[in-house]
């Protein structure tokens, strides 16, 4: 009898201690891995997403920046933390897509991660120094197609964005080319107004004010609706080359395995803070464009991500584009 009422006080103790003990979910800081530096976009769109959700979620939510290898490093890290819902992962279509094309990563980009939500999307520009004598995209075809050993077109490194686009773009008119790599986007974009290159592909939210200051020229936005930060600029449809649709969207993922009731929660904590008008004017402000609700689902960012490795991958490989 003594031995059945020890075991009897252990177990109440044991299940009075376990039950204290689990706190509802969440009860400490959460972190978003920033794939790059820290003043950059990404960054800047996860520190604006941090301070909505700590408000929903009613703890505070740290931005943390892990670089390298493209944001392969970040995406890695993410991957191989514990899927309790304390650790998220932001990144786009060059961290999250060409990436796995690019580099032999040790991880799987759509099985090693739970999608949370697709919070952005920035399309691309096809832009020039103003010197082209070509004014629209009629005039700039031709004009490339003549001109091809001569023409410069610059890019953001070999495997960046701009680089990927450009293949996209040159394949779509037929014409192939060498390009002139940069260290970044930055450092091309004053490569480009300086005149040392013609030709460039870049998001909409870092050339508008170059563009309306008459430093560079404009000819489409890869997307299927003027953008309502520079409406003057035809979409590509518009433009005489339909369905050249590249952008640069933003999502954030989980590690694989995160219980269902606090993906949910995570979901919604982003969904909330797209609603926030702060950080709609600042995306706005940014050139990115909030998907609409129903885009918003974990469902419909993890078809997007599929949809887009699906697309990239084959151009990636057929213009031979790797790591050194």
């Amino acid at each position: 009898m003594k031995a059945l009422l020890k075991v009897c006080a252990f177990a109440l103790t044991f299940g009075l201690v376990s039950t204290s003990s689990a706190q509802p979910w969440p009860s400490r800081p959460l972190t978003i891995i920033v794939p790059y530096s820290a003043g950059g976009p990404t960054d800047t769109l996860a520190r604006l997403l941090s301070e909505p959700m700590r408000r929903f979620l009613g703890q505070t939510v740290v931005v943390e920046n892990v670089t390298g290898a493209g944001g392969s490093i970040a995406t890695g890290r993410v991957v191989r933390s514990t899927p309790d819902g304390y650790t998220l992962g932001i990144g786009h279509w060059g961290s999250h897509v060409t990436n796995g094309a690019y580099y032999n990563l040790p991880f799987d980009l759509l099985t090693d991660l739970d999608p949370i939500a697709m919070i952005a999307t920035n399309p691309q520009l096809v832009i020039s120094k103003p010197s082209v004598p070509a004014k629209n995209l009629k005039e700039l075809i031709p004009w490339i197609k003549a001109n091809k050993d001569k023409i410069l077109f610059g890019t953001g490194g070999v495997g960046a964005s701009s680089h990927i686009a450009g293949v996209y773009f040159l394949d779509r008119i037929g014409v192939k080319m060498e390009f002139v790599p940069y260290r970044g986007g930055a450092p091309a974009m004053q490569a480009l107004l300086s005149g040392e290159f013609d030709l460039y592909m870049t998001q909409i939210s870092g050339a508008v004010a170059h563009i309306r200051a008459g430093k560079l020229r404009a000819y489409l936005v890869t997307a299927k609706t003027r953008q309502a930060i520079a409406p003057e600029i035809p979409t590509t449809d518009e433009a005489g080359l339909p369905g050249l649709h590249t952008a640069i969207w933003h999502g954030i993922w989980a590690p694989k395995g995160v219980p269902r009731d606090i993906n949910m929660k995570l979901n919604a904590a982003v969904v909330e803070a797209l609603t926030d008008d702060v950080l709609r004017k600042r995306f706005a402000d940014l050139g990115q464009e909030i998907p609409p609700r129903n885009e918003q689902t974990q469902q419909a960012l993890a078809v997007h991500h599929k949809a887009e490795i699906d697309k990239w991958w084959p151009i990636m490989r057929a213009a031979g584009i790797k790591a050194e």
